[in-house]
């Protein structure tokens, strides 16, 4: 992993084995990052994905492996309990072009990720919601 700060803009290079959301937390945690929006492109072969089951208030989990392109990286950071809050989805196109998708979970860089992080100049905190089952922006 290797980052470079541009003014209000992160470019965040992952290499081959490193951790997706491991390695934007930690630069989230480095810069001070409260609030942004995060983008990005690259090669997983090894991610899990959920689709939140709102009966239940938990994610199915769906596990891939195998060469996967990342089409889109997409989502935000934010801060919950004074720490960065990382909330990603992927779509990702895998051996015979088959798209798949949803809130990631874990995934490992297969090649390369090139991600960008867009800091927001102020916070956005995030309070768990009983009802929904799901930590809620608080603006």
């Amino acid at each position: 992993m290797e980052y470079k700060r541009y003014h209000n803009i992160i470019a965040l290079r992952l290499d081959k084995g490193d951790d997706i959301m491991g390695s934007v937390y930690a630069v989230a945690e480095k810069e001070g990052v409260k609030a942004a929006s995060v983008s990005g492109i690259g090669a997983t072969n090894n991610f899990t994905v959920g689709v939140f089951e709102m009966a239940k208030k938990e994610y199915e989990k769906y596990d891939y492996s195998g060469n996967h392109e990342i089409n889109a990286l997409t989502g935000n950071i934010t801060e919950k309990d004074k720490k960065p809050y990382i909330h990603l989805h992927i779509t990702a196109t895998g051996k015979g072009g088959k798209v798949v998708g949803g809130h990631l979970i874990k995934g490992v860089i297969s090649l390369t990720g090139e991600i960008i992080i867009t800091v927001i100049d102020g916070k956005i905190l995030r309070e768990f919601n009983d009802e929904l089952g799901i930590n809620r922006w608080q603006l």
